[in-house]
């Protein structure tokens, strides 16, 4: 029986994801499908516009057997630290031949060549070279992009690293490296948008980036913004979902979408303004004196993941003028400070998620455990091989976590439920506002209008008496 794997966040689920469904069953001769799925929150630092039920339920509807849930720690990561994750989780399932993946550079061998060479195990003139960057205030990315500029004379395979899903596709390849995993690596050369592009006027793939922000203007429908223009007068068979998304989605994800109420990172901005602020207002109580206000609160923020001295003081100075989760963080992009890192941070904050936690996951070898969302009948039939081979538990229940598990990985998990707490709360303040908005009626100003002439009336006939 072979087995092929796939990091996905299927934010929503859409035809290029299953283009790679149907690739992967046409190419590799593969009996069973297993999604390894971000929760409820993704690796760019927003959440999920439905929830990882939903998604699962999307995946296994069009091809996909298993679904695990990525700890929300690697979901939430860095490129590096969310395919060490994602990568750890799947090498211990013990059944994984394959490792199926999507990139601009489409060749396996060029990734390979590039990772084993260079960055698997960083030789020392890349480490120095990396850090003098760093040292000079460059992001992560754009010190290894410089780095490796200087260190490497072929241009195409530098261009390599600056491709999003090439630097995934890296990180992928490195993690199976360092781990000396027998699963191979296996590349599709993406087709149709970028990640980052916002067009759905394409006879191609559109980016889930793009399907988002058309679905937008249907999730709030007082919307202004560029995305209320897929929202036109075409006439669609699913009135509630605009028809140039209905082209780029499979027709059961559309039927789902229809149903739900979509979230965004604006969604959730009270509730981390309380969560900065009261982290503000815990700091002033620890340090009252108007001698340690400085430096020492301004970092007040740095103990959260990947969040750092600089963030923090970013965070803090721009506190004041918060608004909404999205320009909040446009506020605080600086040339070394990205928006995505930002976004991440902030997510970072509001789910209580630390540095301290995310290095002792790393310590424990990432994966302490891999939590089942969903199966078909297909899948069910691997079920029994997985919890045979398995080094890690295999979580099926929740409620049987607490007998299972313990230490770092009971951590871990508490985490994930956590941000499903957190996901699921604000999901209902929205429904609840939107049913309540829906449910308003006209106000009756005729029969109001109508009593009041009937009393200055009956004040005159009072008058004249």
């Amino acid at each position: 029986m072979k087995v092929t794997a796939i990091i996905a966040e299927y934010n929503p689920f859409h035809n290029g994801h299953l283009y790679q469904l149907d690739t992967i069953r046409r190419t590799l001769d593969t009996d069973i499908i297993v999604v390894v799925m971000s929760g409820d929150f993704m690796q760019r630092g927003i959440p999920a516009v439905v929830d990882k039920y939903e998604r699962c339920q999307m995946a296994l509807e069009n091809g996909a057997d298993l679904v695990f849930e990525l700890p929300v720690y690697f979901a939430l990561g860095s490129a590096e630290y969310f395919a060490q994750g994602a990568v750890s989780l799947i090498d211990k399932l013990g059944v994984v031949d394959f490792l199926h993946f999507g990139s601009e550079a489409g060749d396996i061998s060029l990734l390979y060549e590039l990772t084993s060479t260079m960055l698997a195990h960083e030789s020392d003139a890349y480490k120095a070279m990396l850090n003098k960057y760093l040292k000079l205030g460059y992001s992560f990315p754009a010190a290894r992009d410089h780095a490796l500029s200087e260190l490497i004379p072929d241009q195409a395979i530098r261009q390599l690293v600056s491709a999003p899903n090439n630097i995934l596709g890296i990180e992928y390849v490195k993690a199976l490296i360092q781990r000396n995993s027998s699963i191979k690596p296996v590349t599709l050369a993406r087709a149709g948008e970028g990640y980052a592009s916002d067009s759905l006027a394409t006879d191609s793939f559109a980016s889930a980036n793009a399907i988002r922000k058309a679905l937008l203007c249907r999730s709030d429908p007082g919307d202004d913004s560029p995305s209320a223009q897929y929202s036109g007068s075409e006439q669609s068979a699913s009135p509630d979902i605009p028809l140039c998304v209905q082209k780029q989605i499979p027709a059961s994800v559309c039927a789902l979408l229809c149903q739900k109420t979509l979230l965004y990172a604006n969604d959730f901005s009270e509730v981390l303004l309380y969560k900065m602020l009261q982290e503000q207002m815990l700091q002033n109580r620890i340090l009252p004196s108007a001698a340690l206000q400085g430096a020492s609160r301004k970092g007040a923020f740095s103990k959260y993941y990947d969040i750092g001295i600089q963030l923090s003081h970013t965070l803090y100075n721009n506190l004041p003028g918060f608004t909404t989760f999205e320009d909040f963080a446009l506020s605080c992009k600086t040339k070394n400070l990205t928006y995505t890192r930002i976004c991440r941070g902030l997510m970072h904050i509001l789910l209580d998620m630390t540095q301290e936690k995310a290095d002792l996951f790393k310590q424990e070898d990432y994966a302490q455990y891999a939590r089942l969302l969903g199966f078909t009948e297909r899948g069910r039939q691997l079920l029994g091989s997985i919890k045979a081979n398995s080094s890690i538990p295999v979580i099926t229940k929740p409620s049987s976590a607490l007998r299972q598990l313990g230490g770092t990985a009971l951590m871990s998990l508490y985490s994930d439920i956590h941000a499903a707490d957190i996901y699921d709360s604000v999901r209902q303040q929205k429904q609840f506002r939107l049913s309540d908005t829906l449910s308003k009626q006209p106000v009756e100003m005729i029969q109001k209008i109508h009593m009041t002439r009937q009393n200055e009336l009956t004040r005159q006939i009072i008058k004249h008496d």
